[in-house]
């Protein structure tokens, strides 16, 4: 039986993406996310772990797909982390993001600008003129493209990881991958 052949749309492009791991990985790890999703959250704790275990064999990269019907505060959110991420913070905001899922809101992201050490004028203005609206809107329609319907979404190297009965699914293709890799 033939592998499915990797979608393109989930090229790693290190100019637009976030890509935490070696350039040089031969494993990525793509996750369609939304910073409001409770399922996103939980997955968020699982692969942190997968990050730190798997460390610079595995590229991570995290697109935004806020699914604006269900979480009215997703789509801020994204840009926060881009206005972070312009700053060279788009990893501690994700987190900080992920780790306080419930307080989405101006506020809150302006504290965590402030914790981050951003320069807090540029972030508001960033935030108040929509400059990063256009990327999470690139985002969403190369996700809508892929036909991700959900959040969190996963591809390891281009072939989508059924994670619904759970996220050790994830683990093991990334452990194939690897040793496909070699």
């Amino acid at each position: 039986m033939s592998k499915p052949a990797p979608n393109p749309l989930l090229a790693i492009d290190r100019a637009t993406d976030h890509v935490l791991g070696s350039p040089d990985a031969r494993v990525s790890l793509v996750e369609y996310g939304d910073f409001e999703c409770p399922s996103c959250g939980q997955a968020h704790a699982a692969v942190k772990i997968l990050r730190e275990h798997f460390h610079d064999r595995v590229a991570f990269v995290f697109r935004h797909f806020p699914l604006r019907e269900v979480h009215p505060h997703a789509e801020l959110a994204a840009e926060a982390a881009e206005a972070a991420g312009a700053q060279g913070k788009f990893w501690p905001m994700h987190d900080l993001l992920f780790e306080h899922q419930r307080h989405l809101d101006a506020g809150h992201f302006l504290g965590h600008a402030r914790d981050l050490g951003l320069d807090v004028v540029r972030f508001e203005n960033e935030m108040r003129d929509h400059v990063y609206l256009q990327r999470v809107q690139e985002q969403i329609a190369v996700a809508e493209q892929l036909r991700v319907r959900a959040t969190p979404t996963f591809y390891v190297n281009g072939v989508f990881v059924d994670v619904s009965m759970g996220l050790a699914h994830l683990r093991d293709a990334i452990d194939a991958a690897l040793a496909n890799s070699g």
